[in-house]
């Protein structure tokens, strides 16, 4: 299949109702009461801003004007008491929101990483890590960090400027409208720029999950970037997506500045208007100076608000862009999922069944009316070039990928009839990737299990062999393993998986080139472990090393996501085909020719073998072991 990893599908743009009905329904909703206490102290310190402004006027006329001593105290004594009201309500109402923006986050990103985990292996060819660590990260930190503002802007800010323009109103309605005159020539400019700002907002988003992919990229790729000389050139690419995500960003602020900007000009025409207009009524003396300096402060304070109001008309379309992905994910459909009506899964040793399997990638098919069956508790070894359709198997034993015709059974029961938890708890798998997380090396083999005691874990240790190299860890079982398990050696990592099996002791066992990538002291030490772990399992081995799978009870050749060919290794040689071909090829003169790495090591004039030229040879060698 087209791995399309660097280009994540495209976002439909949706409409800001639905968006904000889903945010509401889905995390806001049950925070309802909490947000409902912040509304009333944001209306109480939004009240204040009108007090403060309405206070003006006995300030200039009554103390300043009339010089009247008695009102200085008792509108000294509104003021602290208005101020201190403010910054109490203040306090309280900003805890209250953090509180319900901290959990509505964690919970966004909890059921966000829920859905995403358990979408199948398709949707993260076309979902990088970095582009999914970027939407559960940052853009669920955009989204929170915006809907406080227009909470904040609906009930604080809202409410201000509504009082803030009612005392305007009552001191000259005239007054108002002049100052207000430039609103409508406002909103053009502001909706156009709430459409730019979409646009460029989104783009952004974008090209910040591109850069999450490449640093994700660049850092578990470290060795190699480093052994081929790749630093300059990976580092250029990264500062070549940088410099264009730092464009998309500057003009995303530019948009959402140009609106706030538009409202000053609106604020500058009205200040004009009002001072040519009051300033002659005061010249007159039609009105005091405490009524024009409390008119002032309320219109002052108001377009302090409005700015606020119409900086987050902007800062929203930003989290919109957010928003999009976020809720474009949660509603990406689970195409692997548990039956309905799910059976038991099967007790006791089982078997596995494929008959007449189809799989298909895209156009390209890896399996072809593919029919494998492995007894139980035996071991069926898998051998093919790469290709071959061998982990494929194992991927629709498991349900990873679900195929297109045919079906998989154990014990004859259907694996798509399985709840998935239960089928899955039948398997345990080592494979040449040991997956070990940043914990200790007790949290990696325990796995979040808390029913298993030191004394049960002492005899997993030392059947995979984790024993031998425990004592030289400066912690024991509780020391780190490092990211991907980097403070142990390959084949350290591969005993601690083992033991991982060995604890899990599920009835079948999924073996993929568990030593391929090991020296030969390792992988004779892992083969021991994987040989005890084997032991009273159904097991399936995939290898590209014959000398690991002689002793298999059936050895199944595939080519072209068909079987080609099957039977014990002596029985194989004794036919002559494929099989024959390789075994001769792997231990000419009595030692294997075939590095581990599965690609051939022929010297330059190796003998005929049974009339066949060495380069035929050479050309099976390659294909069928990689």
């Amino acid at each position: 299949m087209q791995n399309k990893a660097h280009n994540p599908p495209k976002t439909k743009q949706k409409s800001i109702a639905e968006l904000m009905g889903w945010l509401w329904r889905g995390y806001l909703r049950q925070h309802f009461g909490v947000l409902f206490i912040a509304l009333f102290f944001m209306l109480i310190e939004g009240s204040t801003v009108g007090a403060i402004s309405y206070m003006m006027k006995p300030m200039f006329d009554t103390v300043f004007v009339q010089g009247n001593s008695q009102a200085l105290v008792w509108v000294s004594i509104i003021f602290l008491v208005v101020f201190t009201i403010r910054g109490l309500s203040g306090v309280v109402q900003k805890v209250l929101l953090s509180r319900i923006s901290q959990l509505t986050a964690a919970h966004l990103r909890v059921d966000l990483l829920k859905r995403l985990i358990r979408q199948d292996a398709s949707f993260h060819q076309t979902h990088p890590p970095g582009y999914l660590i970027q939407r559960i990260q940052s853009d669920v930190g955009s989204v929170n960090a915006v809907w406080r503002a227009i909470i904040t802007g609906a009930g604080r800010d809202f409410i201000s400027l509504i009082i803030l323009l009612g005392v305007a109103i009552n001191i000259d309605w005239r007054w108002t409208l002049v100052m207000l005159v430039g609103v409508p020539l406002a909103f053009l400019p502001i909706f156009s720029g709430q459409r730019y700002v979409r646009k460029k907002a989104s783009q952004a988003r974008d090209l910040g999950a591109t850069l999450a992919t490449r640093l994700d990229e660049i850092f578990h790729g470290i060795v190699p970037i480093k052994l081929n000389n790749l630093e300059r050139y990976q580092t250029g690419r990264f500062e070549k997506h940088t410099g264009t995500f730092v464009r998309s960003e500057i003009r995303a602020t530019f948009g959402t500045a140009a609106i706030t900007g538009v409202i000053d000009v609106m604020a500058g025409l009205g200040f004009m208007g009002v001072l040519f207009l009051g300033g002659s009524e005061i010249i007159e003396g039609k009105k005091t100076v405490g009524e024009f300096m409390s008119f002032f402060t309320a219109i002052g304070l108001a377009f302090d608000p409005m700015r606020r109001l119409a900086a987050v008309s902007g800062t929203w379309q930003v989290a919109a862009a957010a928003l999009e992905r976020l809720k474009e994910l949660m509603d990406a459909p689970i195409l692997l999922a548990s039956p309905a009506e799910p059976v038991a899964a099967p007790t006791g040793l089982p078997d596995v069944a494929l008959t007449g399997v189809t799989l298909r990638y895209g156009e390209a098919t890896v399996l072809d009316d593919l029919t494998l069956h492995a007894e139980a508790g035996k071991t069926t070894a898998l051998v093919g070039a790469s290709g071959a359709g061998k982990s494929s198997v194992f991927n629709v034993l498991t349900r990873l990928v679900d195929p297109q015709a045919g079906e998989v059974k154990i014990s004859d029961v259907p694996v798509a009839r399985m709840e998935l938890e239960s089928l899955r708890d039948l398997f345990s798998v080592v494979s040449q990737e040991a997956l070990l997380f940043d914990e200790t090396l007790r949290d990696n083999i325990l796995l979040g299990r808390t029913d298993i005691s030191d004394a049960d874990l002492q005899p997993v240790l030392e059947a995979a062999h984790v024993s031998d190299f425990l004592s030289n860890l400066p912690d024991g079982l509780d020391t780190l393993v490092g990211p991907r398990g980097s403070a142990l050696s390959g084949g350290q990592r591969q005993r601690v998986v083992i033991a991982r099996a060995l604890l899990r002791n599920t009835p079948i066992l999924l073996l993929d080139e568990a030593t391929s990538a090991l020296d030969a002291q390792s992988e004779k030490i892992v083969q021991s472990a994987l040989e005890k772990l084997a032991g009273g399992r159904t097991t399936l081995v995939i290898a590209h090393r014959l000398s690991t799978i002689q002793n298999a009870d059936r050895i199944v050749v595939m080519d072209r996501g068909q079987v080609v060919d099957s039977g014990t290794h002596d029985e194989l040689l004794a036919r002559g085909g494929i099989y024959a071909d390789l075994y001769r090829l792997q231990f000419q003169s009595g030692k294997e020719v075939i590095d581990r790495k599965g690609t051939a090591a022929l010297a330059p004039h190796m003998p005929k073998v049974d009339g066949r030229e060495p380069g035929i040879l050479r050309r099976l060698a390659v294909r069928f072991l990689g």
